[in-house]
């Protein structure tokens, strides 16, 4: 699909869940839980070893099923890599423009992270296609309302301190959509392999964001 269906998809979904861990194993097995959980948007960081093997896994075990992303990418050599073993979209903690530009070559969506002002509108105008606000828990959602004010027609999606409770809040900010990472996937559940947590927790943020959205 194009970057732009890939968008629409992100955008649809509200989530975009963020496996991190220091073991790569059972990681493919919490993308299926994560999925059959009812998000379909997952980010898989390049922090986790053996990342582009993991990439590859799942891509094979869940194909088009779910929107399957690379993220902790610092450079456009990572971000190629991480495209040719199978992630849809990139993103990353800061700004960097080589990125961008490498993802519109393949049209694939790109999501740099932004903290201040300036990094939002720099990542905005070399055509990032949602920016990530983060750390958006030293904030909170106060600070992508005001952020907001200067900047509506910015796509922001504030990724850390977002959980079942300040969830709402984020959106009603103007979040676009919220990353997920800690307070989805549980590291104490992922070493457990309890996929049952897991799953059960994507339920409850997708309900949250169904319910969040349906009253705003």
């Amino acid at each position: 699909m194009s970057r732009h269906e890939d968008l629409s998809r992100v955008l649809q979904s509200g989530i975009v869940a963020i496996i991190r861990s220091t073991s790569s194993e059972q990681l493919v097995s919490v993308a299926r839980a994560l999925y059959e959980g009812g998000i379909d948007v997952i980010e898989v960081t390049f922090t986790v070893p053996g990342v582009l093997d993991i990439i590859a896994a799942v891509r094979r075990e869940l194909g088009n099923k779910i929107l399957l992303g690379a993220g902790t990418v610092l450079d456009p050599e990572t971000a190629r890599a991480a495209l040719l073993a199978g992630a849809e979209f990139i993103v990353a903690p800061t700004v960097n423009v080589d990125v961008i530009q490498l993802c519109h070559r393949y049209d694939k969506l790109v999501m740099p992270g932004a903290f201040t002002p300036t990094e939002v509108v720099t990542a905005w105008q070399a055509g990032a296609d949602v920016i990530k606000i983060f750390p958006a828990d030293v904030v909170g959602p106060d600070y992508l309302k005001v952020l907001r004010g200067p900047l509506p027609q910015v796509r922001m999606l504030p990724t850390g301190g977002v959980n079942l409770d300040t969830i709402a809040a984020f959106f009603k900010a103007g979040a676009c959509a919220v990353g997920l990472g800690s307070a989805l996937v549980e590291q104490s559940a992922v070493q457990a392999g309890d996929m049952a947590r897991i799953r059960g927790l994507a339920e409850q943020y997708v309900a949250k964001v169904k319910s969040v959205r349906a009253a705003t």
